[in-house]
């Protein structure tokens, strides 16, 4: 197979959440210690950083991965979803693995993939870890999929955990409470293995505490121990937290590993994460008169923040193109819109996209008025003809709408 046919039996013939949802959600770990197995266990073989979260993850993920890069180190970074090409969930140095890479693992390994049922992130997962060590990379960070107890890449122990923050998401997996939610995200920390929390609530942090306790782990609370304020070429508001994060994690390292990393090193390194990383679709600029911007944000949590700077924006009329997943708590999320805006309601192109008329309906009821459109490239053209070079444009909702944008050029 070549490397789309092999992407799209990865895709179609297998498990994945990105495109089914609940029905892809394995409730243990016993076929990724399989699969660790059959690879020769690559996770027992790689120095890791392993980063959790409601939202966050992949942004502190690429910071951490930009600043090991600027100190000259042979970084593995694995994340997802991806936007564009499967092969954005698996880096190294920001170079994206090989297709060649890609399908030779999947060819050699299909056998025991189909006669085991592994599922499409146990594959991710075991294809990063093995391509990680035969690169021979100095340390690899890896973000968690979903949750963190049970999900595919806690097979591996840490030389620090971090956890970025608690938010009500995936209610349907792990739990419909910020302690329950917590309990899963808190799975990751292992004994012994100092843990990150980058921001806390009430009452995410006794739960975080007695599971560090629990596992004798040094616990650190980024948001009252980091007071320096860096600049960052991730400019979304959210960031802030995140930055602080990123810092108290190489405080760690330097101070209980043999990893060194400066202040230049991580001044440097986050002032220059999309370019070491690739990272893309986090409060991006796609054009400017009128100004785009787009946000991966998909929860309360996330849009909130977002939805606050784009009033810090300075315009005269705002257009907000808007898709969700068919899974969305959207008495929740769409109360949070404002309500002085043209919306352009539009479905992902997946099947968990959700219908727009349907989300065109929903949001009628909390008075957010606008067409619908038949795809996202469409809403965004329609947003565009509609503007005025004094206007703000924005595009969200899921991950899944801006991965359709036209996210390496500028208009």
């Amino acid at each position: 197979m070549n490397y789309q046919e092999t992407t799209n039996w990865m895709f179609n013939q297998l498990p994945m959440y990105q495109l089914q949802g609940a029905s892809a959600y394995k409730k243990d770990l016993t076929n990724v210690n399989l699969l660790a197995n059959h690879l020769d266990n690559p996770e027992k073989k790689l120095k890791c950083i392993h980063v959790a979260g409601t939202n966050g993850k992949g942004s502190t993920s690429h910071m951490l991965a930009s600043v090991l890069q600027e100190a000259g180190y042979k970084v593995g970074l694995y994340t997802s979803p991806h936007l564009k090409d499967f092969r954005e969930r698996i880096k190294i140095n920001g170079t994206e693995i090989s297709e060649e890479f890609v399908c030779g693992f999947v060819a050699q390994h299909k056998t025991f993939f189909e006669e085991n049922d592994m599922s499409f992130f146990e594959m991710s997962v075991g294809l990063a870890f093995d391509y990680f060590v035969k690169e021979n990379v100095d340390i690899a960070v890896i973000e968690v999929g979903l949750g963190g107890r049970l999900d595919a890449t806690n097979i591996i122990t840490p030389l620090v955990s971090v956890i970025t923050n608690i938010g009500i998401d995936h209610v349907q997996f792990l739990g419909n409470t910020l302690e329950l939610i917590a309990a899963e995200k808190a799975g990751i920390i292992k004994p012994e293995i100092p843990v990150v929390i980058g921001e806390y609530t009430p009452e995410t942090q006794p739960v975080f505490l007695a599971k560090a306790k629990e596992n004798s782990s040094g616990i650190y609370f980024a948001s009252e121990l980091i007071t320096e304020i860096y600049p960052s070429d991730l400019i979304g508001d959210y960031q802030e937290y995140n930055k602080k994060t990123v810092v108290q994690t190489f405080r760690i390292l330097n101070d209980q590993t043999n990893f060194k990393v400066s202040f230049e090193h991580i001044k440097s390194g986050l002032l220059h994460v999309v370019k070491n990383t690739g990272l893309l679709g986090r409060w991006q600029q796609l054009g400017a008169n009128p100004k785009v911007i787009c946000d991966t944000a998909h929860n309360k949590n996330g849009l909130e923040i977002v939805l606050k700077q784009i009033q810090k924006e300075n315009f005269e009329n705002l257009h907000i193109v808007l898709g969700v997943v068919n899974d969305k708590e959207l008495d929740e999320v769409l109360p949070l819109f404002p309500k002085n805006a043209t919306y352009y309601f539009c479905r992902p192109n997946i099947p968990r996209g959700l219908d727009a008329v349907l989300l065109q309906e929903k949001a009628s009821s909390f008075s957010l008025q606008g067409n619908t459109y038949n795809s996202v490239t469409d809403a965004y053209k329609e947003a565009k003809g509609n503007s005025a070079k004094n206007d703000f444009i924005y595009i969200g909702g899921s991950t899944f709408v801006v991965a359709e944008l036209p996210l390496n050029i500028g208009n």
